[in-house]
Protein backbone atom coordinates (compact mmCIF):
# COMPACT_ATOMS: atom_id res chain seq x y z
CA UNK A 1 0.00 0.00 0.00
CA UNK A 2 1.16 3.89 -1.13
CA UNK A 3 2.01 5.56 1.64
CA UNK A 4 -0.38 8.51 0.09
CA UNK A 5 -2.59 5.91 0.33
CA UNK A 6 -2.23 4.84 4.00
CA UNK A 7 -2.45 8.79 4.72
CA UNK A 8 -5.69 9.43 3.08
CA UNK A 9 -7.24 5.93 5.67
CA UNK A 10 -5.98 7.58 8.77
CA UNK A 11 -6.63 11.18 7.96
CA UNK A 12 -10.34 9.87 7.12
CA UNK A 13 -10.64 8.07 10.26
CA UNK A 14 -9.03 10.95 11.99
CA UNK A 15 -11.34 13.23 10.88
CA UNK A 16 -14.56 10.65 12.03
CA UNK A 17 -12.92 10.72 15.45
CA UNK A 18 -12.96 14.56 15.60
CA UNK A 19 -16.80 14.57 15.09
CA UNK A 20 -17.06 13.22 18.76
CA UNK A 21 -19.11 10.16 17.11
CA UNK A 22 -17.50 7.21 19.16
CA UNK A 23 -17.76 9.45 22.42
CA UNK A 24 -21.24 8.27 22.44
CA UNK A 25 -21.34 5.53 25.08
CA UNK A 26 -24.64 4.26 23.15
CA UNK A 27 -22.61 4.38 19.73
CA UNK A 28 -19.61 2.20 21.35
CA UNK A 29 -22.66 -0.57 22.60
CA UNK A 30 -23.66 -0.22 19.16
CA UNK A 31 -20.72 -1.28 17.29
CA UNK A 32 -20.25 -4.09 19.75
CA UNK A 33 -23.83 -5.74 19.22
CA UNK A 34 -22.83 -5.20 15.68
CA UNK A 35 -19.83 -7.15 15.63
CA UNK A 36 -21.34 -9.73 17.54
CA UNK A 37 -24.02 -10.08 15.08
CA UNK A 38 -21.37 -10.49 12.64
CA UNK A 39 -19.64 -13.39 14.36
CA UNK A 40 -22.54 -15.24 15.17
CA UNK A 41 -24.19 -15.05 11.69
CA UNK A 42 -21.01 -15.62 10.08
CA UNK A 43 -19.52 -18.53 12.13
CA UNK A 44 -19.17 -21.08 9.33
CA UNK A 45 -17.22 -19.11 7.12
CA UNK A 46 -15.02 -18.17 9.73
CA UNK A 47 -14.41 -22.05 10.51
CA UNK A 48 -13.79 -22.71 6.94
CA UNK A 49 -10.88 -19.89 7.05
CA UNK A 50 -9.23 -21.20 10.33
CA UNK A 51 -9.52 -25.06 8.50
CA UNK A 52 -7.85 -23.31 5.61
CA UNK A 53 -4.99 -21.50 7.22
CA UNK A 54 -4.65 -23.89 10.30
CA UNK A 55 -6.75 -26.89 9.88
CA UNK A 56 -8.18 -26.26 12.83
CA UNK A 57 -11.27 -28.44 13.93
CA UNK A 58 -14.77 -26.61 14.75
CA UNK A 59 -14.63 -27.24 18.02
CA UNK A 60 -11.14 -25.92 18.44
CA UNK A 61 -11.94 -23.17 16.15
CA UNK A 62 -14.88 -22.20 19.17
CA UNK A 63 -12.48 -23.13 22.08
CA UNK A 64 -9.98 -21.05 21.02
CA UNK A 65 -11.21 -18.02 18.37
CA UNK A 66 -14.73 -17.35 17.98
CA UNK A 67 -16.00 -18.61 21.63
CA UNK A 68 -13.14 -16.55 23.17
CA UNK A 69 -14.22 -13.28 20.94
CA UNK A 70 -18.33 -13.71 21.90
CA UNK A 71 -17.09 -13.57 25.52
CA UNK A 72 -15.38 -10.91 25.35
CA UNK A 73 -17.81 -8.70 24.09
CA UNK A 74 -20.08 -9.75 26.34
CA UNK A 75 -17.45 -8.96 29.24
CA UNK A 76 -17.33 -5.47 27.59
CA UNK A 77 -20.78 -4.64 27.31
CA UNK A 78 -21.14 -5.18 30.98
CA UNK A 79 -18.93 -2.12 32.94
CA UNK A 80 -19.23 0.16 29.28
CA UNK A 81 -21.29 2.89 30.70
CA UNK A 82 -18.96 3.45 33.30
CA UNK A 83 -16.42 3.92 30.87
CA UNK A 84 -17.66 7.84 30.54
CA UNK A 85 -17.97 8.21 34.58
CA UNK A 86 -15.50 10.79 36.13
CA UNK A 87 -13.93 9.12 38.93
CA UNK A 88 -12.88 11.45 41.68
CA UNK A 89 -9.58 11.53 43.28
CA UNK A 90 -7.98 13.97 46.10
CA UNK A 91 -6.73 17.53 44.94
CA UNK A 92 -3.27 18.39 45.93
CA UNK A 93 -3.16 21.13 48.25
CA UNK A 94 -1.18 23.26 45.89
CA UNK A 95 -4.43 23.55 44.04
CA UNK A 96 -7.08 23.55 47.09
CA UNK A 97 -9.58 25.89 44.92
CA UNK A 98 -9.83 23.15 42.16
CA UNK A 99 -11.52 19.94 41.73
CA UNK A 100 -9.60 16.66 40.51
CA UNK A 101 -10.66 13.58 38.56
CA UNK A 102 -9.73 10.97 36.24
CA UNK A 103 -11.93 10.02 33.36
CA UNK A 104 -10.74 7.50 30.58
CA UNK A 105 -10.50 9.14 27.27
CA UNK A 106 -9.72 7.23 23.67
CA UNK A 107 -6.40 7.76 22.33
CA UNK A 108 -8.12 8.40 18.57
CA UNK A 109 -7.37 6.28 15.44
CA UNK A 110 -5.33 3.22 16.35
CA UNK A 111 -3.98 0.11 14.32
CA UNK A 112 -3.95 -3.58 15.69
CA UNK A 113 -1.71 -5.49 13.79
CA UNK A 114 -1.87 -9.45 14.43
CA UNK A 115 -0.58 -12.27 14.33
CA UNK A 116 -1.26 -15.65 12.52
CA UNK A 117 -1.32 -18.32 15.09
CA UNK A 118 -4.44 -17.40 16.40
CA UNK A 119 -5.86 -15.19 13.70
CA UNK A 120 -9.97 -14.13 14.70
CA UNK A 121 -9.35 -14.00 18.22
CA UNK A 122 -5.67 -11.87 18.28
CA UNK A 123 -7.64 -9.53 15.61
CA UNK A 124 -11.25 -9.09 17.10
CA UNK A 125 -10.31 -9.38 21.02
CA UNK A 126 -8.20 -6.02 21.03
CA UNK A 127 -10.40 -4.37 18.53
CA UNK A 128 -13.39 -5.13 21.05
CA UNK A 129 -11.55 -3.08 23.99
CA UNK A 130 -10.85 -0.14 20.71
CA UNK A 131 -14.46 0.22 19.95
CA UNK A 132 -15.58 -0.18 24.20
CA UNK A 133 -12.57 1.93 24.84
CA UNK A 134 -13.87 4.73 21.78
CA UNK A 135 -11.23 4.63 19.36
CA UNK A 136 -11.47 3.90 15.14
CA UNK A 137 -9.54 1.17 14.41
CA UNK A 138 -7.03 0.22 11.18
CA UNK A 139 -7.06 -3.67 11.30
CA UNK A 140 -3.77 -5.12 9.84
CA UNK A 141 -4.18 -9.43 9.64
CA UNK A 142 -1.48 -11.36 9.33
CA UNK A 143 -0.48 -11.88 5.65
CA UNK A 144 0.41 -15.59 7.24
CA UNK A 145 -2.81 -16.50 7.21
CA UNK A 146 -4.60 -15.15 4.30
CA UNK A 147 -7.95 -17.02 4.66
CA UNK A 148 -8.85 -15.56 7.80
CA UNK A 149 -7.23 -12.08 6.90
CA UNK A 150 -9.77 -12.09 3.77
CA UNK A 151 -12.68 -13.08 5.60
CA UNK A 152 -12.10 -10.44 8.10
CA UNK A 153 -11.41 -7.43 5.22
CA UNK A 154 -14.64 -9.04 3.27
CA UNK A 155 -16.46 -8.88 6.45
CA UNK A 156 -15.49 -5.86 8.88
CA UNK A 157 -15.94 -3.67 5.51
CA UNK A 158 -19.60 -5.04 4.79
CA UNK A 159 -20.50 -4.23 8.35
CA UNK A 160 -18.93 -1.49 9.41
CA UNK A 161 -17.89 1.99 7.75
CA UNK A 162 -14.50 2.76 6.68
CA UNK A 163 -14.00 5.89 8.25
CA UNK A 164 -14.41 3.95 11.40
CA UNK A 165 -12.89 0.46 11.08
CA UNK A 166 -11.14 -0.82 8.34
CA UNK A 167 -8.66 -3.51 7.50
CA UNK A 168 -5.53 -3.06 5.79
CA UNK A 169 -3.93 -6.59 4.25
CA UNK A 170 -0.29 -7.14 3.01
CA UNK A 171 3.21 -7.75 4.13
CA UNK A 172 5.44 -6.35 6.31
CA UNK A 173 5.38 -2.97 4.36
CA UNK A 174 2.31 -2.34 6.05
CA UNK A 175 2.85 -3.31 9.45
CA UNK A 176 -0.15 -1.64 17.29
CA UNK A 177 -0.49 -4.55 18.60
CA UNK A 178 1.78 -7.43 17.57
CA UNK A 179 2.68 -10.88 19.06
CA UNK A 180 6.14 -12.21 17.88
CA UNK A 181 9.71 -11.56 17.98
CA UNK A 182 11.70 -8.86 19.63
CA UNK A 183 13.46 -7.98 16.41
CA UNK A 184 9.94 -6.78 15.03
CA UNK A 185 9.00 -5.41 18.11
CA UNK A 186 12.07 -2.55 18.54
CA UNK A 187 11.19 -2.29 14.86
CA UNK A 188 7.73 -1.17 15.43
CA UNK A 189 8.89 0.32 18.63
CA UNK A 190 11.20 2.48 16.79
CA UNK A 191 8.94 4.06 14.42
CA UNK A 192 6.52 4.36 16.61
CA UNK A 193 8.52 6.48 18.77
CA UNK A 194 9.13 8.68 16.05
CA UNK A 195 5.43 10.18 16.51
CA UNK A 196 5.49 9.61 20.53
CA UNK A 197 2.26 6.49 19.39
CA UNK A 198 1.72 4.51 22.17
CA UNK A 199 2.10 1.43 21.60
CA UNK A 200 1.51 -2.47 23.19
CA UNK A 201 4.23 -5.24 22.12
CA UNK A 202 3.21 -8.78 22.94
CA UNK A 203 6.44 -11.02 22.61
CA UNK A 204 7.13 -14.34 22.68
CA UNK A 205 9.21 -15.89 25.46
CA UNK A 206 10.15 -19.30 26.68
CA UNK A 207 7.82 -21.21 29.32
CA UNK A 208 9.47 -23.86 31.06
CA UNK A 209 6.95 -26.18 33.21
CA UNK A 210 8.65 -27.24 36.62
CA UNK A 211 7.82 -30.55 37.84
CA UNK A 212 8.92 -31.81 41.34
CA UNK A 213 9.04 -34.77 43.20
CA UNK A 214 5.35 -33.61 44.97
CA UNK A 215 3.47 -33.04 41.88
CA UNK A 216 0.65 -34.89 40.61
CA UNK A 217 2.30 -36.28 37.81
CA UNK A 218 -0.67 -37.68 35.79
CA UNK A 219 -2.50 -34.21 36.29
CA UNK A 220 0.76 -32.35 35.46
CA UNK A 221 1.09 -34.37 32.27
CA UNK A 222 -1.99 -34.29 31.04
CA UNK A 223 -2.47 -30.51 31.65
CA UNK A 224 1.13 -29.83 29.84
CA UNK A 225 -0.06 -31.96 26.87
CA UNK A 226 -2.93 -29.96 26.29
CA UNK A 227 -1.32 -26.36 26.67
CA UNK A 228 2.11 -27.25 24.33
CA UNK A 229 0.22 -29.06 21.55
CA UNK A 230 -3.01 -27.48 21.18
CA UNK A 231 -2.63 -25.44 18.00
CA UNK A 232 -0.24 -28.02 17.21
CA UNK A 233 2.34 -25.81 19.53
CA UNK A 234 1.93 -22.66 17.92
CA UNK A 235 0.95 -20.38 21.02
CA UNK A 236 3.45 -17.99 22.57
CA UNK A 237 2.48 -18.93 26.20
CA UNK A 238 2.74 -23.25 25.61
CA UNK A 239 5.54 -24.57 27.76
CA UNK A 240 8.71 -24.85 25.85
CA UNK A 241 10.37 -26.96 28.02
CA UNK A 242 9.90 -29.07 30.65
CA UNK A 243 12.46 -29.29 33.99
CA UNK A 244 12.01 -32.65 36.15
CA UNK A 245 13.23 -33.74 38.98
CA UNK A 246 15.21 -36.79 38.17
CA UNK A 247 13.82 -39.41 40.69
CA UNK A 248 10.31 -38.71 39.16
CA UNK A 249 11.52 -38.02 35.35
CA UNK A 250 10.68 -42.02 33.83
CA UNK A 251 7.13 -42.19 35.88
CA UNK A 252 6.86 -38.76 34.50
CA UNK A 253 7.59 -39.65 30.83
CA UNK A 254 5.10 -42.86 30.82
CA UNK A 255 2.31 -39.93 31.63
CA UNK A 256 3.37 -37.58 28.95
CA UNK A 257 3.59 -40.40 26.36
CA UNK A 258 -0.06 -41.52 27.80
CA UNK A 259 -2.04 -38.64 27.26
CA UNK A 260 -0.42 -37.54 23.99
CA UNK A 261 -1.91 -40.78 22.67
CA UNK A 262 -5.08 -40.16 24.72
CA UNK A 263 -5.48 -37.10 22.91
CA UNK A 264 -4.61 -37.68 19.28
CA UNK A 265 -4.28 -40.86 18.73
CA UNK A 266 -0.78 -43.22 18.21
CA UNK A 267 -0.17 -40.81 15.20
CA UNK A 268 -1.64 -37.42 15.72
CA UNK A 269 -0.87 -35.99 11.89
CA UNK A 270 -4.59 -38.93 11.26
CA UNK A 271 -6.72 -37.35 13.24
CA UNK A 272 -8.69 -34.94 11.81
CA UNK A 273 -9.01 -32.89 14.55
CA UNK A 274 -4.87 -31.80 14.43
CA UNK A 275 -3.89 -28.38 13.81
CA UNK A 276 -1.06 -28.01 10.78
CA UNK A 277 1.97 -25.64 10.80
CA UNK A 278 1.24 -22.12 9.19
CA UNK A 279 3.50 -22.60 6.48
CA UNK A 280 6.05 -24.40 5.12
CA UNK A 281 8.98 -21.84 6.55
CA UNK A 282 7.53 -22.71 9.94
CA UNK A 283 6.90 -26.41 9.23
CA UNK A 284 10.75 -26.59 7.99
CA UNK A 285 11.96 -24.35 10.72
CA UNK A 286 10.46 -26.60 13.70
CA UNK A 287 11.05 -29.81 11.65
CA UNK A 288 14.97 -28.89 11.63
CA UNK A 289 15.09 -28.12 15.32
CA UNK A 290 14.17 -32.08 15.88
CA UNK A 291 17.18 -34.02 16.77
CA UNK A 292 16.27 -37.59 15.82
CA UNK A 293 18.75 -38.85 18.68
CA UNK A 294 16.93 -37.15 21.57
CA UNK A 295 13.72 -38.30 20.38
CA UNK A 296 11.70 -40.37 23.10
CA UNK A 297 8.56 -40.34 21.20
CA UNK A 298 7.17 -38.76 18.16
CA UNK A 299 8.74 -36.98 15.79
CA UNK A 300 7.17 -38.24 12.53
CA UNK A 301 5.80 -35.39 10.40
CA UNK A 302 3.78 -35.23 7.10
CA UNK A 303 4.88 -33.24 4.71
CA UNK A 304 1.94 -32.84 2.67
CA UNK A 305 -0.48 -31.66 5.26
CA UNK A 306 2.44 -29.78 7.10
CA UNK A 307 1.59 -31.58 10.42
CA UNK A 308 4.32 -32.22 12.77
CA UNK A 309 3.89 -35.87 15.31
CA UNK A 310 3.29 -34.35 19.14
CA UNK A 311 7.41 -34.46 19.62
CA UNK A 312 9.84 -35.64 23.09
CA UNK A 313 12.88 -34.89 22.94
CA UNK A 314 15.46 -35.77 26.33
CA UNK A 315 18.90 -35.17 26.96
Amino acid sequence: MENTEMKKIIDRQRTFFQTGTTLDVSFRIAALKRLQYMIQHHEKEIEAALLLDLKKSSFESYMCETGLVLDEIRYMLRPIRSFENEQAVRTPLAQFCSRSYRKPSPYGVTLIVSPWNYPILLTLDPLIDAIAAGNTVILKPSAYSPACSDLLAKLIHRYFPAKYLTVITGGRSENIFFTGSKTVGREVMRQASLHLTPVTLELGGKSPCLVDESADLALAARRIVFGKFLNCGQTCVAPDYILVERSVKDEFLVYLKKWIVRMYGADATENDAYVKMINQKHFDRVTGLIDPKKVVFGGGRNERTMQIQPTILDD
